[in-house]
């Protein structure tokens, strides 16, 4: 059996590496970057264990452009350096496409896959083809409920009703009577479940509103048009945060006093609750489930380790609003948050 290294020093050498090696290539940000992007060179981005050199393949749901992606993505290549991964990355917004990915994949006898799942009905012959080929399977970010029945080690992500709740709870501390909750991409479970999450816990009256996501400026005319029409509409939530500045665009377009919110955090949307222009966010730590999918994939093959006890192993919901978003906006600058 592989034989993990020790050494503190090594292992402290090995951290700044993997670190510096997600700045590359990023905007500067000061003199604290530059230097863990040169201790990261120096460092030459060694793994800190010394078992095979196994090949896992990421599958997600994503659009083109999504930024919550590029976080999972930061989160799972870092783990992959670490645990001496080779890193396959693909995605496609199309179900079926994505189970397509899926049997690629299996065809080049990778050593594990992650894989979301938005739209459930559509991977679980995907997932049956790869436990059929003995690859074990974790699957991130959507489908808790369907994880374990497909065959997964288990699920990393946040409940989506859970998540919804707490919007609900958190607009009636605001004070809010009158939401809009924006699906930008039908049929996936996971955004149903969010809004019906929150209208189960939100004492005012929330309404669905769905939207192209793959086509911006649709989703700005769509919010804008129904913000025209309704003045008494107080708040707006965005189920991912591309869209949250597409809202506030919108809503000063419309000339409404709605409080724009959002699931998830980048940096524009640090910024946004930094300045005040976004009310709150609901952050389920992307790169944690990128970090993490890979590290308990590696546990499993070299350790067969599986956390959850049957049960999702969560990332989130956490609030996060003007108050946490100063000591959050360098984290999502570097894009770990």
């Amino acid at each position: 059996m592989a034989r993990v290294k020790t050494g503190v020093r090594a292992v402290g050498a090995v951290l700044v590496a993997v670190l510096g090696a997600s700045l590359v290539g990023c905007s500067s940000t000061g003199g604290k970057r530059a230097e863990d992007a040169r201790k990261a060179a120096a460092a030459g981005g060694r793994a800190a264990v010394d078992t095979p050199r196994w090949t896992f393949g990421m599958v997600t749901h994503s659009g083109d452009g999504d930024t919550f992606w590029d976080i999972v993505q930061n989160g799972a290549k870092q783990a992959a350096v670490k645990d001496n991964i080779k890193f396959l990355y693909a995605h496609d917004d199309e179900a079926q496409q994505q189970a397509q990915l899926v049997d690629s994949y299996i065809d080049k006898k990778v050593d594990g896959i992650i894989v979301t799942l938005a739209k459930p009905d559509a991977m679980k012959g995907a997932l049956a083809r790869a436990k059929k080929a003995g690859i074990p399977v974790i699957t991130v970010n959507s489908g808790s409920a369907e994880s374990k029945e497909f065959g997964a080690l288990t699920h990393i992500g946040q409940d989506e009703t859970i998540a919804g709740e707490a919007v609900g709870e958190e607009l009636n501390k605001r004070g809010r009577k009158k939401a809009l909750c924006i699906l930008h991409e039908q049929g996936n479970v996971g955004h149903e479940q969010r809004c019906e999450g929150a209208k189960k816990t939100f004492e005012g009256k929330m309404q669905n509103l769905y939207v192209t996501g793959t086509n911006m400026p649709d989703v700005q005319s769509s919010i804008e048009a129904r913000l025209q029409t309704d003045k008494s509409v107080d708040a707006v939530v965005t189920l991912g945060a591309p869209f949250a500045d597409a809202a506030v665009k919108a809503k000063e377009g419309a000339g409404s006093k709605a409080e724009i919110d959002t699931f998830d955090l980048n940096e524009k949307v640090a910024a946004g609750l930094k300045s005040g222009s976004l009310g709150f966010a609901v952050d389920q730590q992307p790169y944690l489930q990128g970090y993490e999918a890979v590290d308990l994939l590696w546990l499993y093959k070299y350790n067969a380790d599986v956390l959850g006890g049957g049960k999702p192993v969560l990332t989130g919901p956490q609030i996060i609003t003007k108050d946490q978003a100063a000591e959050l906006e360098e984290y999502a600058k570097r894009g770990t948050r």
